[in-house]
């Protein structure tokens, strides 16, 4: 949702923390009707209604990064069923994102995840538009992050993909997507400009494809056992409008385990595959707030992307919890160029709060590192993954 490449000031969590603090609501359901008062503690009150609270106003957000300013937002995020005769599905996802900084950027988006029809339906959703610079340090994996240089744009860009269920946990069904980057302003002396990469002019592109699923998470937002994974195909034909013609490949594999108590081992690996007249701006990127955290989404790019990582969930105290993970990845030209020497490092610890005890789910914040003086901080709703 919220990154800051470089350093993460303190006020950010100090912000969220105190808005947070009492966002979960003890379960006494076991409890006898006439003593559950008694035995309540001020904290849970508080945190009863705090998380009512919570489901009606956005939380507010600050930060500061070097490249993008003072920065302020508000974020919402709740979960929710359609319909109160539906007791098998598992709750549906609305968030939504609004964030601008004191030197121009401004970042809107929603995403959605409706489970519809005892767990039949899947329709998974997303629109951004987004005013930024991007930072690129090149194409590959053997970058510097003194050749850092930074392109202008703006973009807008809609996904969706809808899935049904065909037999026990899997799932198949169509995607699209469809973006329009314009405005595009690299450096002068920008790389791209001396090889007129594709992408330079923006442009419009429409993509479609085949997804497919497997999932038997107990929890789609915080999973304690179960598996989970999708593949998903889209190809960018110059019938449907797109100014470059490729196609491109996501595979994402989890797995969790729950050893005792609530504790979690989490495990994911993904990989990337983009062919064709591929623009910069959609080639296959590494980073991010979700995966090889610490690293700032795209510094490393290009048609193939491959990373894994393991990680650690465990309670605290009440409604706190804590994380700690490691990763690895890395791009290249084509699978063929993947080398074990080329992989980089990821590693880091977060904070859970949780904010809908219904449904189990927490707001995260994540401090995740790299060698080399990569360093980021991210805040959101829900799991990495």
């Amino acid at each position: 949702m919220l990154t800051a490449p470089y350093r993460p000031i303190l006020i950010t969590m100090l912000l969220l923390c105190s808005y947070s603090l009492g966002l979960a609501q003890a379960d006494t359901s076991h409890i006898p009707a006439d003593t559950t008062q008694k035995k309540i503690s001020k904290f849970d009150q508080f945190n009863k209604k705090a998380e009512a609270l919570f489901k009606i106003i956005p939380v507010p957000l600050y930060s500061y990064t070097t490249e993008a300013g003072h920065i302020f937002g508000l974020a919402k995020y709740n979960l929710l069923h359609f319909s109160r005769k539906d007791t098998v599905s598992k709750p549906s996802k609305l968030s939504e994102v609004f964030t601008i900084s004191s030197n121009g950027r401004i970042n809107a988006s929603v995403s959605t995840e409706m489970i519809l029809k005892e767990n039949r339906y899947v329709i998974m959703s997303y629109v951004n538009y987004k005013k930024q610079p991007e930072y690129i340090y090149g194409i590959g994996n053997d970058i510097s992050k003194d050749s850092i240089q930074e392109v202008e744009y703006s973009r807008f860009q809609f996904s969706a993909t809808a899935l049904r269920q065909w037999f026990k946990n899997f799932y198949g069904g169509v995607a699209v997507t469809v973006s329009d980057y314009f405005s595009v302003k690299p450096d002068s002396n920008s790389f791209l400009v001396k090889e007129n990469y594709p992408g330079l002019e923006g442009g419009f592109s429409t993509g479609i494809g085949l997804s497919t699923a497997y999932d038997s998470r107990d929890n789609r937002y915080n999973p304690y056992k179960g598996a989970y994974a999708i593949g998903t195909v889209i190809w960018h034909p110059d019938f449907l409008g797109s100014v470059y013609q490729f196609t491109r490949v996501d595979i994402d594999l989890r797995k969790y385990f729950n050893p005792w108590l609530k504790h979690v081992v989490a495990l994911q690996a993904t990989t990337t595959f983009t062919n064709g007249d591929v623009p910069f701006y959609e080639l296959a990127q590494m980073g991010g707030d979700s995966k090889m955290r610490g690293y700032y989404m795209g510094a490393y790019r290009d048609n193939v992307l491959v990373d894994a990582q393991v990680e650690y969930r465990a309670p605290i105290w009440n409604i706190f919890g804590a994380a700690a993970w490691v990763g690895t990845g890395r791009v290249a030209d084509s699978y063929s160029d993947l080398s074990l020497e080329g992989f980089h490092l990821s590693y880091g610890l977060g904070l859970r709060i949780r904010v809908d005890s219904k449904n189990n789910t927490n707001l995260r914040f994540d401090m995740g590192f790299g060698p080399g003086n990569w360093q980021g901080f991210y805040i959101n709703f829900a799991e990495a993954f």
